[in-house]
């Protein structure tokens, strides 16, 4: 899609997406677009322009934030001062600092009205493990990590993340996404320690 967008495009739906994640971190997944447009001080015309309804947008914003933390997870990797454990830890915990504070267990909220959003985030936390797993293979080579079932570790995790993001039991018992999110790679990180 962007790369069919002009710049001021471009421009426009990054400055959508962003705000997005600021509306949602003020109102949960149940913001309307009324409150997007007062966000961004931009008409809904305008972000309907972009976004053709907020399904659209809510479906963008996964890929956009999967895209996001790919990013640091490439940052994390470059980084030699970590070790192996050190590292995956935060390649599983990493969280892009601008949305730290944002409380994704709220999403639960939109499983149902929008499957197709739920559908891709389900993609998006399942793709893309060769990196964490060949870490976990480098970690066995070097006597730090146990050998372990890469597969079920894996699933552990994306169960974990699935159950944060798909029903209220952070909420209720009020634990921070990010919290939850920290506190689930210690445990599993720990866990292979040899």
């Amino acid at each position: 899609m962007s790369g069919f967008l002009s710049g001021k495009e471009e421009k426009n739906r990054e400055r959508i997406l962003e705000g997005t994640f600021k509306v949602f971190r003020d109102k949960g997944a149940g913001f309307t677009m009324n409150d997007l447009s007062k966000e961004l001080g931009m008409s809904k015309k305008t972000i309907y322009t972009v976004f053709r309804d907020k399904e659209s947008l809510l479906y963008t914003l996964v890929d956009y934030f999967f895209d996001s933390v790919k990013k640091d997870e490439n940052m994390v990797l470059m980084d030699e001062s970590l070790s192996t454990s050190e590292r995956l830890q935060k390649i599983l915990g990493v969280m892009p600092v601008s949305y730290v504070d944002i409380d994704f267990s709220s999403l639960y909220s939109v499983r149902d009205k929008y499957p197709r959003v739920n559908k891709r985030l389900r993609e998006r936390l399942e793709s893309d493990w060769d990196t964490t797993l060949s870490l976990i293979d480098k970690g066995v080579e070097e006597g730090v990590f146990r050998p372990v079932n890469k597969v079920v570790f894996q699933i552990t995790f994306e169960a974990s993340i699935e159950r944060f993001l798909t029903d209220d039991s952070l909420k209720k018992n009020h634990i921070h996404y990010h919290t939850a999110l920290e506190e689930l790679t210690s445990i599993l990180v720990g866990g292979i320690l040899a």
